[in-house]
């Protein structure tokens, strides 16, 4: 059979097929294993930012004498500004005002000292009560001596004021039903924070935001004072001059409720003055008012009072506490050792230090002589190699007194090691001059 150029042979045929065979061999198994859907994790919750201040009406109020009567409000007070009260003019001023009142609207009613208007009067910080979704509210205001605070009972009909003109209403309050104030600075608006009657509404001036319902006050009432009490039931509470009785509040927060995710569990002062001047989370200062001129407390049926125009709150930034080092221990001086057994240290010129060896220039050393020549004798006296004298012969050094000789100086302990070698020198050159000098005993023999 003739083979064209294109017929394969069958060597070429067989690699081939060797190749296709072991391309076919090496396979590779993918497996695929069913893991199941995996859980959603939602994303994580945006960081609470706090809403925008609104414009704010602020004014100075005249608190009035006696209990005024309750008014209804239709919806919760803002969140808590920023006041620091100055220090107190005189002895026995009280702090007033600080805190949100009704004037068509909610109001805040600055801070400032003033005198009871009569001798012996009490304040009585403001009144919030959630009652079925309508703010019960009775303004701060001076109570005579010897007279309590009545909360209005339930029985009582109490009329629901409207908001004035152009006023944009708020949310309603968020919150369990009784006495409450307004939350922190910050916070999310129409939160309430429950809180037992007559707790001054500035406690919670230094408290962090929150965001929901779950902040709450209680009274840390000081029991062994027996002069100043304050007794509550559920008709009537009698308030001393302020609370002097209750020193401290706690104010208690799950991590649910703080816009930081943080549970709160502080104490903080009962009196308004002191709970204003603590450091607050959210700095939103309270503005000035723009007349220095009171008005009236509001009342229902009255006339409406002209108020000053809204002010901006600017938010201050919050400082930066740096942090507190801790003193250093104050070290305890070493005590005195006894008189009797003294401690002194050694002095180098008692330790006993070797003296320092010294050597002498000395004439070269002349060669031994060969022990099997033969010495040759001479009359005439060698000039060159003079005998040597002998011990009993030679001239003595006279002594000197012990006051004469000079001390001589104590070598360093440093140069210690420095001395064995010119002590063998020394030792060396002491036995070469033996032999030299018996050499020469020979010689003249």
């Amino acid at each position: 059979m003739k083979r064209g150029p294109m017929t394969p042979t069958p060597k070429l045929l067989g690699a081939l097929s060797l190749a296709l065979l072991s391309t076919a061999c090496v396979t590779e198994r993918v497996v695929y294993r069913d893991v199941g859907p995996r859980p959603y994790m939602p994303p994580p919750p945006p960081a609470y930012q706090p809403p925008p201040p609104q414009a704010v009406v602020s004014l100075y109020v005249e608190p009035p004498i006696g209990q005024p009567a309750a008014i209804g409000c239709p919806w919760a007070p803002p969140p808590m500004l920023v006041e620091a009260p100055p220090p107190p003019p005189f002895e026995g001023a009280i702090w007033t005002g600080g805190y949100w009142v009704w004037h068509d609207t909610w109001v805040w009613a600055h801070g400032r000292w003033a005198a009871p208007p009569r001798a012996e009067y009490r304040w009585h910080p403001p009144y919030y009560e959630n009652r079925d979704g309508m703010v019960v509210f009775i303004t701060g205001h001076w109570g005579a001596p010897g007279v309590i605070f009545v909360p209005p009972p339930p029985s009582i009909r109490i009329t629901l004021e409207v908001g004035g003109p152009g006023v944009i209403p708020g949310p309603r309050p968020l919150g369990p039903p009784g006495v409450f104030v307004p939350p922190p600075p910050g916070s999310r608006v129409g939160i309430i924070v429950p809180a037992p009657i007559g707790t001054a509404p500035s406690v919670v001036t230094s408290a962090p935001p929150v965001i929901n319902v779950g902040m709450r006050i209680t009274n840390n009432v000081n029991s062994g004072n027996t002069k100043n009490t304050t007794n509550i039931n559920n008709n009537r509470t009698t308030i001393v001059n302020n609370v002097t009785n209750v020193t401290n509040v706690t104010i208690v927060a799950p991590p649910s409720a703080t816009a930081s995710g943080h549970a709160v569990n502080t104490s903080v002062p009962a009196q308004a003055h002191l709970a204003a001047a603590m450091p607050a989370v959210v700095r939103t200062p309270a503005p000035m008012p723009s007349s220095a001129k009171a008005v009236p407390a509001f009342t229902h049926g009255q006339a409406p009072v002209a108020l000053p125009p809204p002010q901006p709150v600017r938010p201050a930034p919050t400082p930066v506490t740096p942090p507190r080092v801790a003193p250093a221990a104050p070290t305890q001086p070493r005590p005195a050792p006894p008189a009797s057994s003294p401690q002194v240290a050694p002095s180098r010129a008692s330790s006993p230090v070797a003296p320092p060896l010294t050597t002498t220039a000395s004439a070269p050393i002349a060669p031994r002589p060969n022990p099997e020549a033969r010495p040759v004798q001479s009359s005439a006296p060698d000039r060159r190699n003079p005998p040597l004298a002998r011990d009993d012969e030679r001239p003595r050094r006279p002594a000197e007194p012990a006051e004469a000789r000079p001390s001589r100086p104590s070598a360093p302990a440093a140069k210690a090691p420095e001395r064995a070698k010119p002590r063998e020198e020394n030792t060396q050159l002491k036995k070469d001059n033996k032999e030299v000098k018996k050499t020469h005993e020979r010689e003249r023999d």
